[in-house]
């Protein structure tokens, strides 16, 4: 997985991923740049070349209800959430679950990791619905890769993870979507 340059065949892949009738327009560099300026961060490839290039949003997935605008938030979002902190590092490197008894941790103490977790180091990509939301991560040692958060947990998204049979990252997302596979693919 190459965040920091735009691999031409996962452009390609991309591209053929989404109909054109169901984008909206692409931001372009000036934007984008602008974008990345305003909250102190470099967005990883290849999405950083998709929104500039190829396609802003797409109401036709992935996910579930659409893949949102890089400056938007998923209508079931909700409002009087702390403000987002892209520039501050996403906190998890491995699969969280914080409902039940899985944390042994205090409830203000897991509350505290919620929030980052969040509303840190990631842009919101979009939602399944039922409070699942899929993140792709700006900042911290999990730049590039996708995350799918909701009130019980977090699993970061590819193969390496073991939750799918998938590439990490942006591109491996799109491709598991374009292909139809379910979410968690691996028995």
């Amino acid at each position: 997985m190459n965040v920091d340059h735009a691999v031409p065949a996962d452009l390609e892949a991309l591209r053929a991923a989404f109909d054109t009738d169901s984008c909206a327009p692409p931001l372009g560099w000036d934007a984008v740049c602008a974008f990345e300026a305003a909250h102190g961060i470099v967005l990883p490839e290849p999405y950083r070349t998709f929104v500039a290039e190829i396609c802003d949003g797409s109401f036709s997935g992935p996910p579930y209800y659409g893949l949102v605008a890089l400056t938007e938030m998923p209508s079931d979002w909700g409002a009087n959430r702390p403000e987002r902190v892209l520039a501050k590092p996403f906190p998890l490197t491995g699969a969280w679950g914080w409902d039940g008894e899985e944390d042994p941790r205090s409830e203000e103490e897991i509350e505290a990791l919620l929030e980052q977790v969040f509303h840190h180091g990631s842009i919101v990509l979009g939602t399944d619905g039922c409070g699942m939301y899929w993140h792709l991560v700006v900042t911290g040692p999990h730049r590039g890769h996708i995350w799918n958060i909701s009130g019980e947990g977090a699993v970061p998204f590819g193969t390496e993870f073991g939750h799918t049979t998938s590439e990490p990252g942006f591109a491996g997302w799109v491709g598991h979507w374009a292909a139809g596979k379910a979410w968690y693919d691996v028995a």
